[in-house]
């Protein structure tokens, strides 16, 4: 059984929203595709509380029941079946969906025979990362469509950084293109 997880396809991630991430909303044709080829699909949401100390290091985002939380409104949400609230208590960062505390994603998982994990969304460098390292730990064998993933690159190559750490840990890359049917 194989699932995909759209990581944090929320306003605030895409152009406009207050960690817009430059071209983010692009991806989103493409994971609307890819979600018709699982019969799994799950997403993850950054939900915070209006303060945290998450955002002693990051401008306000995703505060919890606005706007800029909600997801993408050209993502299709129509085969996601499950939302994994994370970064929701004053005290963590949340970026791995891994951490989400309305429901453990491991055992979600794990309840429904799942053996591999496919990601797309936002960001590179953070939260999809972190998602595909516990992923990892986990044991799941995990997957990150790299034409569906973007980054925010606060530094320059951040985003290769990421993906060099990721592939050196066991995940597998692939794109779109390749049917899973």
């Amino acid at each position: 059984m194989r699932a995909l997880l759209i990581v944090d396809l929320q306003n605030d991630f895409c152009p406009g929203g207050s960690l817009g991430v430059k071209d983010g909303h692009k991806i989103l044709p493409v994971i609307n595709e890819l979600a018709k080829d699982f019969r799994l699909v799950i997403a993850s949401r950054d939900w915070h509380p209006e303060e945290t100390v998450h955002f002693e290091k990051w401008p306000v985002h995703c505060v919890r029941n606005t706007e800029g939380a909600e997801f993408h409104p050209e993502l299709n949400l129509r085969p996601v079946t499950q939302i994994f609230d994370k970064g929701t208590a004053n005290s963590d960062d949340g970026y791995s969906a891994f951490e989400a505390t309305n429901l453990d994603l491991e055992s979600y998982l794990k309840d429904r025979q799942v053996e591999e994990l496919y990601l797309c969304g936002l960001t590179t460098e953070y939260c999809v990362k972190e998602t595909a390292m516990d992923a990892l730990k986990a044991g799941f064998k995990t997957f990150v469509f790299t034409d569906a993933i973007a980054p925010v690159n606060l530094n320059p190559g951040d985003a290769e950084q990421a993906l060099s750490e990721m592939q050196e840990a066991g995940v597998i890359f692939l794109t779109s293109k390749i049917s899973l049917r």
